[in-house]
């Protein structure tokens, strides 16, 4: 056994190719601005740091404090993508004004940061990198930090392992925006497919009052990934969403040699895609995942999740028999779907603990699904 082992490790060591060179922030900085250093758009929202805390690290780097390694992967063109040390970059560039794609912190380019909230040098408060001495613009400039590369001939699943141990430093991020992230080592069309569904405009109209802190932080992709792996792998579901959720979309981005891989086709999926949620917003607009309003007997204008991962999936069957241009037909799902939620034995399986096992969506599922296909939809 001990032999196996030994052999098993060596044939995972030999899929594993890195380097690593000292460099000064001004190197990187050059790096970044002449496009050898990378940091995808998906990944560099999630720059995240306030104020203070990026300045407490250009005071690191005043004070010639040791700081942490970052970590990139080799391209073909022998550049190099970020994939750990976004805070501590995106602070320096910050700093000297040359950071991009920060508007989100309403950062612009040529904006610098001003120091502020120094906890060893409080005298630091204030200061740009304009007003410091020359001899201290020179020493952060020419501050070095450790670049761990993982080299282009690594395996990709290497590389992709790497950044979800990592996990960008440890910053407090969404789970979607990590997905986002570490799957684009793998593939690009999957993150890049749910972030263009995610500006379609029947989904945007019955998930507006998602709150806007969830829309910033890739929870909209989330839902729409939500659907896909509901629809095409709701078998192996179990309980644990994020983890579900983290399969599926692994399982989509790996390349087809890799045991597995799933297939997922594009434009069949986006067709079913559009259509349940074409028919979702003429028929219940932003009350489509809203729950029952005791007071007034009605609707809410409100969302919850167990409301998103019903309908989606009891209209699927559907979508070939309504006629989403027939008022009749969106007259009668609205009824219907109303009448559903105002249910109190779908209330009772919608509300309270215990509700996210795989037995339970499928009961909530069913109970739809039952409902919606009794409906008689006869065309002109």
């Amino acid at each position: 056994m001990s032999n196996d082992l030994v052999k098993i490790i060596e044939s995972n060591l030999r899929g594993i190719h890195t380097s690593q060179y000292d460099l000064s922030f001004n190197e990187l900085a050059d790096m970044y601005e002449s496009g050898e250093l990378t940091i995808n758009p998906d990944f560099q929202r999630l720059f995240r740091w306030s104020n203070a805390k990026q300045s407490r690290f250009i005071e690191s780097l005043i004070l010639e404090m040791p700081i942490p390694p970052i970590y990139v992967t080799e391209t073909a063109e022998k550049q190099y993508d970020l994939i750990d040390g976004l805070q501590r970059i995106s602070s320096y560039l910050h700093f000297r004004g040359t950071l991009r794609n920060a508007e989100h912190l309403d950062i612009g380019f040529g904006d610098k940061l001003e120091l502020t909230d120094c906890d060893i040098i409080s005298e630091l408060d204030g200061i740009t990198f304009d007003d410091l001495p020359s001899s201290l613009q020179i020493r952060v400039k020419r501050s070095f930090i450790r670049m761990q590369i993982i080299k282009k001939d690594s395996d990709p699943m290497f590389r992709y392992h790497m950044f979800k141990r990592l996990n960008t430093g440890g910053e407090i991020l969404e789970e979607q925006e990590v997905r986002n992230c570490t799957i684009r080592i793998l593939d690009t069309a999957f993150p890049d497919f749910l972030k263009k569904l995610s500006s379609e405009q029947s989904f945007k109209s019955v998930t507006d009052n998602v709150s806007d802190l969830k829309s910033r932080n890739a929870y909209t992709e989330e839902l729409i990934l939500k659907f896909f792996a509901f629809k095409n792998n709701s078998d192996n579901y179990v309980k644990n969403i994020g983890d579900f959720l983290d399969d599926y979309m692994e399982s989509v981005a790996l390349p087809k040699e890799e045991e597995n891989h799933v297939t997922f086709n594009y434009n069949e999926e986006e067709i079913v895609f559009r259509k349940v949620f074409k028919i979702l917003s003429l028929s219940m607009g932003e009350q489509a995942f809203s729950s029952n309003n005791k007071a007034q007997d009605g609707l809410q204008n409100n969302f919850r999740s167990y409301h998103y991962e019903v309908f989606p999936q009891a209209l699927i069957p559907l979508i070939d028999v309504i006629d989403a241009d027939n008022n009749e037909h969106i007259r009668l799902v609205r009824e219907v779907i109303t009448e559903i939620k105002l249910d109190p034995n779908f209330i009772s399986m919608t509300t309270g603990g215990g509700k996210n096992t795989k037995n339970a969506l499928d009961q909530r599922i069913a109970f739809a699904s039952n409902k919606l296909s009794n409906i008689e939809f006869k065309n002109d």
